[in-house]
């Protein structure tokens, strides 16, 4: 079952993007996540506390968990929807976020003492060439113009989520995840509202299509996808991990063809094979 659980991860963290399609359109992109994070909350500490789950000891295991949540869900989060709701095409918001292995490999022999090998390199360099592949036909829909301060939000995410695994992995790689989770979105939670009181209208409409995106991001997304990545960074290199992100971009392009009907040229479908060999690459032992 655990070999499943890359697969899995990649196909519930695709839907992320979907996610963020329908429901920003009826909340702004902090006013969204704070309300995400306040039932994630909610809902863990409910299920901490009925399972008597074990808290952290320390205040030191406290913030090293808190700022990891900061890092991969504050930051990361908060940039990828904050670009989309500024009209980044969510193509070229994962291929941002798609550098993220090649950062991770540089911080993984520097920071954690992981060595790199060239078929690493090798499979890391093709998986990059291959998201880029996939949403290079996005590019024409952005103005020129526009693109730079569109694309500042998706920058700050690629940090987080690249700084967030390097952390997690390095000084808190193994905790709780039911209690480690409500830990992480606490902080999380009190600087996405500070911002979101800061600078936007706190106004929600409740669409339909806005609970349905809530509600998947929140039991999906935020439970489910999270919690397999815990458990990937726990078990696995930091490289390994990272590598997973490359495919999350040729899943969402399926994804958007099915519910959306975009399309998918040739260079797409050749980029897809692209990712996935060169993630098989990179993860190959």
């Amino acid at each position: 079952m655990q070999r499943l659980y890359p697969l899995l991860f990649v196909v519930l963290w695709s839907t992320g993007f979907i996610g963020a399609k329908y429901g920003l359109p009826y909340a702004e992109p902090l006013t969204f996540l704070s309300l995400r994070y306040v039932l994630v909350i909610t809902l863990m500490s409910a299920l901490a506390l009925a399972t008597r789950a074990r808290w952290p000891r320390d205040l030191r295991s406290v913030a090293h968990i808190g700022i990891t949540g900061v890092l991969i869900h504050g930051v990361y989060l908060g940039g990828v929807f904050t670009s989309i709701h500024h009209g980044l095409p969510a193509g070229i918001a994962s291929l941002v976020v798609g550098m993220q292995p090649l950062l991770t490999a540089l911080g993984a022999g520097w920071l954690l003492g992981e060595r790199v090998t060239r078929r690493q390199w090798l499979g890391l360099l093709l998986g990059f060439a291959g998201v880029a592949l996939v949403v290079s036909g996005k590019f024409g829909h952005v103005p020129v113009g526009r693109l730079g301060a569109m694309l500042l939000p998706a920058l700050a995410a690629l940090l987080g989520i690249t700084a967030g695994t390097l952390y997690q992995k390095r000084f808190c790689p193994a905790f709780d995840l039911r209690t480690g989770s409500v830990v992480q979105f606490v902080p999380t939670l009190a600087l996405t509202l500070a911002l979101a009181a800061t600078n936007e209208s706190l106004v929600i409409d409740w669409d339909p299509h806005f609970v349905f995106a809530l509600g998947w991001l929140v039991l999906v997304l935020s439970l489910g996808a999270i919690t397999l990545l815990n458990i990937l960074i726990r078990s696995g290199n930091a490289v390994n991990v990272a590598s997973l992100f490359y495919l999350t971009p040729p899943c969402t392009a399926l994804m958007a063809w099915g519910l959306f009907g975009e399309t998918l040229g040739a260079a797409a479908l050749f980029g897809m094979g692209l990712a996935v060999a060169g993630v098989a690459l990179a993860r190959r032992r």
